[in-house]
């Protein structure tokens, strides 16, 4: 799952106002060449070594089709294709909230629905200002709850949501108090949205696997779109790589499988953007249509958030509708054009910071460019002695830590409920990620102490106060 946060755990990797009619549009097809993609997936995977295998999915006018390079596994290459499976993370949340959005057209839920309605009477949801959390406010990321829940230690970090349990959630929902007013503010939660898919799932009395295929895989004739994958999925299942081209595990989500459990593959996300689009008759065109219509800021003034979607202002004055995701070992890009009529998706078996993002967005808009090539970082050794300096607690912010630790020779970082990270030093302060596009920039009070530190990461410069 994804969405740009310090850390590689980025589960479960944003303008017009109103309804983004789905009419049919005069607008002139601008996508690349098949040619022209090859060339882009080449670059990024032989290259610059950010991929191992890639598959771009594109629908226009013209109709569907896959553009292809790399390979289902690094060490026994076998080429990637349309059929290949992926973990698509937090592209998840849009099935999530067109479950929301077909279950107000079916009359079963209202957008404003408190979700006290639809839990047990014995969990206590946070309340702030005489307001409830709602339906709607779990899929705008509007809800106040955080990004991640503070009782998530996983026992196994390559596998993070795994063991979390439903009482943990309830356990988690019960005690939390909102920092904020509910509906004021963007914040995406992964957690909001692991919610919003348990509480369908129990209004409906099904697991949220079996609603999302009885109401919307099963429906549009996406066979291969699934979380527990039959026999010959598996056998079409892409293996997960780490930054460092190495196998990682696949990730469970038993009890947040709302917020990015779901496997599916570019034919069929292009099956999914078609009935989208209006491209193909669909019993789903309502709510489809209908997500696009709930509008709310982000922090980032281009962006806003509809039903599940995020809806970009380019600069040339497109606007993109997209979601992105990532596990340990995937990224993906689900996104289209609703006035030229287009869709990309992008899926990656290797989970790098700089994910597939900009290759979907660039497809669907070539007036945006796709990201330079990763600067290349020389490692140099550093004392123990200075390495102790720096280890302690960083708060990033209010319940958001960062622990450095050494080990032997080594720093290492971790992020609150996220996996441990090492860093390499480029100077006796600077410090880098290989696993993530981020660096480290250790901060000296006027005795030589550590006092600080800076996270650079995306663009962004965010300091941490050392509290110890």
């Amino acid at each position: 799952m994804k969405h740009s946060h310090p850390s590689q755990f980025v589960a479960l990797g944003i303008l017009l106002s109103g309804h983004l009619a789905l009419a049919q549009s005069t607008a002139p097809s601008t996508m690349p060449s098949d040619a022209d993609i090859r060339k882009i997936l080449v670059e990024r995977i032989d290259t610059q070594q950010q991929g191992v295998g890639i598959v771009v999915g594109v629908i226009d006018a013209q109709g569907r089709r896959v553009i292809a390079h790399g390979s289902a596994e690094v060490s026994a290459p076998r080429p990637v294709s349309g059929d290949t499976v992926f973990e698509i993370g937090s592209a998840t949340k849009v099935f999530t909230s067109l479950l929301l959005a077909d279950a107000v057209q079916r009359g079963e839920v209202a957008l404003d629905d408190p979700i006290a309605k639809y839990l047990p009477p014995e969990v206590k949801v946070p309340q702030r200002a005489g307001r409830q959390i709602t339906l709607q406010d779990l899929a705008t990321h509007t809800s106040a709850l955080p990004r991640l829940p503070s009782n998530l230690a996983p026992a196994d970090p390559a596998n993070p949501y795994a063991d979390y349990t439903v009482q943990q959630l309830y356990a988690f929902l019960s005690s939390y108090e909102l920092p904020r007013d509910i509906g004021s503010r963007y914040e995406y939660s992964n957690f909001g949205a692991g919610l919003l898919g348990h509480v369908l799932a129990r209004r409906a009395g099904v697991d949220y696997e079996t609603l999302v295929r009885t109401r919307i895989t099963g429906p549009l004739g996406m066979t291969s779109t699934a979380i527990a994958l039959s026999e010959p999925l598996k056998q079409r299942l892409a293996a997960g790589h780490n930054a460092q081209r190495a196998r990682v595990p696949n990730w469970d989500l038993p009890t947040l499988a709302g917020a990015g459990a779901l496997r599916s593959t570019a034919n069929d996300l292009l099956v999914f953007l078609a009935a989208q689009l209006g491209a193909t008759p669909s019993p789903l065109s309502a709510p489809m249509a209908s997500m696009l219509k709930t509008r709310h800021p982000t922090s980032a003034p281009v962006l806003e958030i509809a039903l599940g979607w995020h809806i970009l202002a380019t600069p040339s004055g497109r606007e993109i509708v997209w979601h992105n995701g990532g596990t340990g070992g995937y990224r993906s890009f689900v996104g289209f054009d609703p006035k030229a009529r287009t869709g990309v998706v992008v899926l990656s078996n290797m989970s790098t910071m700089a994910g597939v993002d900009d290759i979907g967005r660039h497809l669907l808009d070539r007036t945006l460019p796709l990201l330079p090539a990763p600067v290349a970082r020389k490692e140099i050794s550093v004392s123990v002695e200075t390495l102790d300096r720096h280890v302690g607690k960083y708060e990033l912010k209010p319940g958001f830590i960062l622990a450095i630790t050494r080990e032997g020779a080594h720093l290492f970082l971790q992020a609150t409920a996220q996996p441990k990270l090492q860093l390499f030093a480029e100077t006796e302060r600077d410090f880098f990620l290989k696993a993530v596009d981020a660096q480290v920039t250790f901060e000296a009070g006027t005795d030589g102490r550590t006092v600080g530190l800076i996270l650079h990461q995306g663009g962004a410069h965010m300091p941490a106060k050392r509290i110890e």
